[in-house]
Parts: structure tokens; sequence; C-alpha cells
């Protein structure tokens, strides 16, 4: 499904189309700014640093905790075993998401850095070319009614084939340049079998992230009716 080596006390998952050219540098965006290839950057929680590389143009990100935890350990995790890292389960759950076909970013490489007890991570994923998440265009202007049913049926193929999001949120649905729908970021997420308790839970969450950019953005063009018409049509589309 996809290659692994063993640098030191690094781990590299890597896709088998660019295990070839993956190195530990890859995962230093020092590395890639001195190269001049650092060509945008996310803020967050953490910053995602977007690079271009003899045609790919990729995303870094960097593990690092949130919460009350985070602010003592950082970046730091307890290693139970290799399988056992978010990193290796991200990587391996984004592999089996691109084999079933669904829209997300092509996991390129991931680095798993163990120090005794305690591990570190960092993974590369694909760009979505033109990106512009849920968010980004509700600054601008609302949705049309053929958007919204898109973005429904979208989340409902994603739990009609068992993918539990852990943070469902308008920042982790993206627009292509062609307005395809994809979804990131799935530290966490898993692959279960369908069901109505944890479907529900996610669309619950991607409802309150609705209303917390609300009240954060001065313009937002979302309204109570725009939900409406997405959860029935995500309805809809559910199996069960």
């Amino acid at each position: 499904m996809f290659n692994q080596q063993t640098i030191n006390e690094h781990i590299i998952l890597s896709h088998p189309e660019h295990s070839a050219e993956i190195s530990l540098n890859w995962f230093d965006n020092e590395y890639w700014q001195q190269q001049g290839k650092i060509v945008g950057a996310k803020k967050g929680r953490a910053t995602a640093w977007f690079f271009c590389h003899n045609g790919l143009t990729a995303v870094l990100r960097h593990y690092w905790r949130g919460g009350l935890v985070g602010k003592v350990l950082s970046d730091q995790y307890v290693f139970f075993g290799l399988e056992k890292t978010r990193v290796y389960q991200e990587f391996s759950l984004m592999m089996k998401l691109c084999e079933l076909g669904l829209n997300v970013p092509k996991p390129i490489a991931a680095k798993i850095s163990q120090a005794g007890l305690i591990y570190r991570g960092d993974i590369i994923t694909q760009a979505v070319a033109g990106a512009q998440s849920v968010l980004d265009i509700l600054k601008q202007r609302p949705f049309s009614a053929q958007e919204l049913i898109k973005v429904a049926h979208t989340i409902a193929d994603f739990h009609n084939h068992g993918v539990y999001h852990a943070d469902l949120n308008i920042n982790n649905i993206l627009f292509d340049e062609t307005g395809e729908i994809y979804i990131i970021d799935f530290d966490r997420g898993e692959l279960k079998l369908p069901a109505s308790n944890w479907q529900q839970a996610n669309m619950t969450r991607l409802a309150r992230s609705f209303h917390k950019e609300q009240g954060r953005n001065k313009v937002m063009h979302w309204q109570t009716t725009d939900w409406q018409q997405l959860h029935t049509a995500y309805q809809s589309t559910l199996k069960i």
C-alpha cells in the first residue's frame, strides 16, 4: 500500500510514486525556504507550509498537541508502537481513502521521529489546486443551492463509506479550482461501520463550526435556511 524505511531514529512512510525522491530534508520547512521553494503558508494553531518541487505542490504539516496538554508537551506523543502513532494512522487512512476514490489530498510522505518513549511527527500531502475552504467562500458570497447540495452529497459519500472525521468543520471542506470538493485533515480519523450516532455527531460538529465562524466574522453569507437545505440533501443521500 505504501513504502516504509528507517533512517536512524526516523521512520519514513511514502507513497510509492514518490518513495525514490523522499529524504529527511522534505520534512524541514527551512530546507524548502533555502531552496526558494516555499510558495505559501497557512497559519492556525500550527503553520502548514506549501512548497513546490519538480511540479508537485505539497503541504508540510507538523503534529502539535492542542488544549491544556499541548501547553506542556507541545509536539510530543507517547510511543506505543508505530501503527499506533497518529502519523501512521492518518497516513494509512488517507491511502485507503484514495483507493476508495474519495476526494482527499494524495498523501505523499510522513515521518515519525522516535526518542525513547516519545515521538514527534510530520506529514506531507499534495495541495488541492486553487483551494478555497467553505469559510473562505462564505466570507465573499453565499453558496448557490447547487453548491450546498454538492457539499452535502460529498459528506454523505464519505459517511456511506464509513469515514469518521474527528474534526469536521468548514475549514476542512475545500473547493478546488474546478469546483470539486475535497475533505482534508484526517488526524484521529477512522474507518467505521456506518452508523447514525457518529454520523450525526459529525454533522452536529459541522453545524457548530458554521455558528462559531459566524460569530467570529463580520461578514459571512450564511443563513439557518442554508443549513436546513444542506442537511436535507445530506439525509437524502445517506444510506442509513
